[in-house]
């Protein structure tokens, strides 16, 4: 008969309902818990497994939790896709919406614009309103009226007088810094005589 290691290959396996051989037989005394745990202390083996079944013990540590599962990955990548799909219609949706507001701008500007202009044609149809603009603009005047244009222009009219525009102006006076070297070649002319 061959022996049948565990996958970890450490020995024999028992099957089922087999005994060890390295079990010590079964006395048919009852032994309390207190003295089968006293019996394992000083003998330091466990009661119930032998010796050399017994496995060494490995410290191990708490499994630490991942920070990203596999789902979560997915699920972020998934995200991320879905991000970066919907980036480019919204940004078209956006201009979109900022080309419609400038032309609805421009419509109401241009209805404004329609608006004064056919109130100006309206004014015009008017009689005493064309009277109006012809000697406003024109200096049209009824036969037998004296037309007085009254002139803004002041150089104009002093040509006019025959006297020079600037008399009526004073000079504006020279910068300081002029001041400043005429006074100091003053000052050296009175130095030298």
């Amino acid at each position: 008969m061959t022996q049948r290691l565990t996958p970890g290959g450490q020995g024999p396996a028992r099957r089922p309902g087999q005994r060890s051989r390295a079990a010590p037989p079964r006395t048919g005394r009852p032994v309390s818990r207190g003295a089968e745990a006293k019996e394992s202390a000083e003998t330091g083996r466990s009661a119930n497994r032998p010796a050399a079944r017994r496995a060494p013990v490995r410290r191990t540590n708490a499994p630490q939790p991942r920070r990203f599962t596999g789902r979560a990955t997915v699920l972020l990548v998934v995200l991320i896709a879905l991000a970066l799909g919907y980036t480019y219609p919204v940004r078209v949706y956006l201009t979109q919406q900022s080309d419609i507001a400038s032309m609805e701008q421009a419509q109401a500007d241009q209805r404004r614009r329609i608006g004064e202009l056919s109130e100006q044609a309206a004014l015009w149809k008017d009689e005493r309103y064309i009277e109006i603009q012809a000697r406003k603009r024109f200096y049209m005047v009824y036969p037998g009226e004296v037309p007085l244009v009254v002139l803004t222009d002041p150089e104009g009219a002093a040509r006019d007088a025959g006297t020079p525009p600037d008399a009526g102006k004073s000079q504006p006076a020279d910068p300081w810094y002029d001041t400043l070297w005429s006074s100091i070649q003053a000052a050296d002319a009175e130095s030298d005589r």
